[in-house]
């Protein structure tokens, strides 16, 4: 059992083992390149070594992780990864994850692990308000923001349709319809499947030639949809759409939800980081209106991956959509009792994460963080322009999207060309049907060095060179 559960000495031991492993892989990852350089075939041999008969000494089996994870992975703490809204965490967040994995707290009850979920509790709270939300609000942590997504259209559906927590679509006497942009992140069609209500009641609006969702294209679909005899659930805005940080129009979307009867969601997930920031946080001007808002704080608020979180200016209907009873479970209190308001039943003690990195950096700290990387996307603004790129998007939100000069290779090209040499990763992506390099600052430690490199290298890709 010494290798399962070793003396104090012994953990004491590993943790310095795994730490030192672990500054090694990182300090070699962020001098070399950004895409994975591994031999997959020679990987998948050294795999099938752990069969698991055959223990392997800690040691060992450490340093083969890390050096797999070193040379195996698009590296998204690399600082010359410009990608898909991750980045480097915080410390204090990496260091939330060994406190939180090693008392391994069961946060379903309340009573089984008051101090975690009162934490949790609070860190929400404190999110709330610099959304602009009332001390009423609520909320919890997530896995992400699909299933802060989900929580959003369970919530919309059971207000919308009497009778929907028992009875599911059968309960609308139309099709449930949602409307989102078709620039929206896309797990809404998963989540529709997922709610049970289908594919195709998500009516994917077109965009207003800046990324954002139409409002007069919303409108005349809304009032279509009634005169089909369809029955409008849910509008889904976006506060920083993947493609291109854009934020769809809020008090429009907020007119027509309150015209119609219809709950607003704002998907929040990156542009939600702005409630730290100064430079950008009009951007979410607005975003207070909704009914509920999604926020992933392992994007551009510097916790690790899987701490998304959702919010509601009505918690009292929580209790009604995930309302539940087991009698093996303990006697608590459900108004806190998580499993009986959230998706999740036993989960993870995610929120430590951001609540350990805002206790040591406040939000002043996470602010000069976004700031920053604001401030670093105007640069590569800049520098693209002066080199004969067009910038099609509005990079407010730290997404930049451009496309080269006239007679140059096409992006397609470029993109492929730059994973090809894997000193910078960038994203192929679309913006209002013209395909980009999409670029976006996430990373703490990014320099304007890095982005000249950047733009040297896809300047010299785009001219052939």
């Amino acid at each position: 059992m010494d290798d399962l559960f070793p003396s104090a000495d012994g953990r004491r031991e590993a943790w310095r083992l795994v730490g030192d492993e672990i500054e090694r892989a990182l300090g070699e990852t962020m001098a070399g390149p950004v895409l994975p350089r591994a031999d997959i075939g020679e990987f998948r041999n050294e795999l099938e070594r752990y069969d698991f008969a055959t223990p392997q000494p800690l040691a060992e089996a450490t340093r083969w992780v890390t050096q797999a994870l070193q040379t195996g992975l698009v590296q998204t703490t690399h600082p010359r990864y410009y990608g898909l809204f991750n980045g480097r965490a915080a410390l204090a967040a990496e260091l939330a994850d060994g406190i939180a994995a090693a008392f391994n707290p069961q946060l379903s009850v309340w009573s089984h692990a008051p101090a975690a979920v009162e934490i949790e509790r609070h860190t929400i709270a404190a999110v709330a308000a610099r959304l602009g939300y009332g001390p009423t609000s609520g909320g919890h942590f997530t896995s992400g923001g699909s299933e802060a997504n989900y929580t959003g259209l369970l919530c919309a559906l059971t207000r919308a349709g009497e009778g929907f927590d028992e009875l599911g679509s059968r309960a609308f006497a139309g099709a449930p319809r949602v409307y989102a942009s078709r620039d929206s992140h896309l797990a809404w069609l998963k989540i529709a499947h997922q709610a049970g209500i289908g594919r195709a009641a998500i009516r994917l609006i077109p965009t207003d030639g800046r990324g954002r969702m139409d409002a007069n294209a919303l409108r005349q679909a809304i009032e279509q949809d009634r005169r089909a005899g369809d029955e409008p659930v849910m509008i889904a805005a976006t506060a920083g759409t993947t493609n291109a940080g854009a934020v769809d129009p809020l008090h429009d979307c907020r007119a027509l939800a309150d015209q119609h009867g219809l709950w607003l969601h704002v998907d929040a997930a990156w542009g939600g980081g702005l409630i730290a920031s100064r430079q950008g946080r009009g951007l979410i001007e607005g975003i207070a209106q909704a009914d509920s808002i999604t926020v992933d704080a392992h994007k551009w608020l510097a916790a690790t991956m899987g701490t998304g979180m959702f919010l509601i200016r009505d918690p009292e209907l929580l209790a009604r959509v995930f309302r539940v009873a087991a009698s093996y479970m303990p006697a608590s209190d459900s108004r806190l009792d998580p499993y009986v308001n959230s998706v999740q039943w036993s989960r993870h003690f995610a929120g430590l994460r951001l609540f350990l990195t805002l206790a040591t950096t406040g939000w002043e700290g996470l602010g000069r963080h976004i700031d920053r990387s604001l401030q670093l996307a105007a640069q590569l603004e800049d520098r693209l322009r002066a080199s004969g790129w067009k910038i099609v998007n509005d990079p407010g939100m730290a997404v930049v999207c451009a496309t080269p000069a006239p007679g140059s290779l096409e992006v397609d090209s470029i993109i492929a060309a730059l994973h090809a040499a894997g000193r910078h990763w960038c994203s192929r992506a679309l913006f209002e049907g013209q395909a980009v390099v999409r670029a976006c600052i996430t990373n703490s430690v990014t320099t304007e060095t890095d982005l000249d490199a950047l733009v040297s290298e896809l300047s010299a890709l785009a001219r052939g060179a």
